[in-house]
């Protein structure tokens, strides 16, 4: 919800409200939906019913936002890993709650990751004009289909950071024609009982990719059924197990921050 996370990315998770729809192979094993279901909740599907929260939910932002103003901090905050901001079955005076927060917490980071990027342009603030400059927008790709169609959508949507989360990752992607607009991306496999293969060579050639065209590269984890990684344990996110020329976690320089 969640004052800390073990997301290796972030700071923090936080979630403006709970629910979303399957609609891609990434989403066949979706952990948010098997949480959700686990405490409980109904939240996921067409026509089902998100869940929202109350004040003493959005203000734990703001109390993140005045212990950075006071330390000098720049916490990342994901959002949303419970839900996707531009799902289509959320009424838009949610995102406009969402977005006077973000005006209201300068010192946060906040990374939006989206599988809905297509619905950026009807669903962004009036003011956003070239990005707000505490936001990093980020889709979510997991096969070549996916890159190809998704990439160009986001990229055409001005933000600080561009970025492409690739988890989890199901194949081999080709960004060499994207690359050079994409500022950050995230690699990583998926973890479960369920979990498909990720073969280290998807990821080395991502990060190459990156490195030729000058983007950070991020390898999150290797999932519960890593290739070619070696013996791993848990879910593979411990990189001092992995070899060592994938031990890559780079972070983007936003555009306009002078680094």
């Amino acid at each position: 919800m969640a004052a800390r996370t073990s997301i290796a990315w972030c700071t923090h998770s936080w979630n403006p409200w709970w629910g979303c729809t399957r609609i891609g192979p990434g989403c066949d094993n979706c952990y948010a939906a098997a949480f959700d279901h686990r405490i409980g909740g109904d939240h996921w599907g067409t026509g089902q019913a998100r869940r929202y929260f109350g004040d003493h939910h959005w203000a734990e932002p703001v109390r993140w936002n005045r212990a950075a103003e006071r330390s000098g901090a720049r916490p990342l905050v994901f959002c949303a890993s419970m839900a996707d901001v531009f799902d289509n079955e959320v009424d838009q005076h949610h995102r406009d709650r969402l977005w006077r927060l973000i005006r209201d917490t300068p010192r946060l980071v906040w990374q939006i990751v989206s599988k809905r990027v297509q619905n950026a342009p009807k669903m962004l603030p009036a003011d956003w004009d070239g990005g707000y400059p505490n936001v990093w927008l980020l889709a979510t790709v997991v096969n070549q289909d996916e890159a190809d169609r998704d990439i160009p959508k986001l990229l055409a949507v001005p933000a600080a950071v561009h970025g492409l989360s690739v988890e989890p990752q199901l194949g081999p992607i080709d960004i060499t024609r994207y690359a050079r607009g994409a500022d950050w991306v995230i690699a990583g496999g998926e973890s479960g009982s369920k979990a498909r293969p990720f073969d280290i060579a998807w990821a080395r050639s991502l990060r190459d990719q990156c490195a030729a065209a000058g983007s950070a590269f991020f390898m999150k984890q290797a999932g519960s059924r890593p290739v070619g990684f070696g013996r791993l344990t848990g879910k593979g996110e411990d990189p001092g197990q992995w070899p060592e020329d994938i031990r890559v976690r780079n972070y983007p320089i936003a555009r306009g921050s002078g680094g």
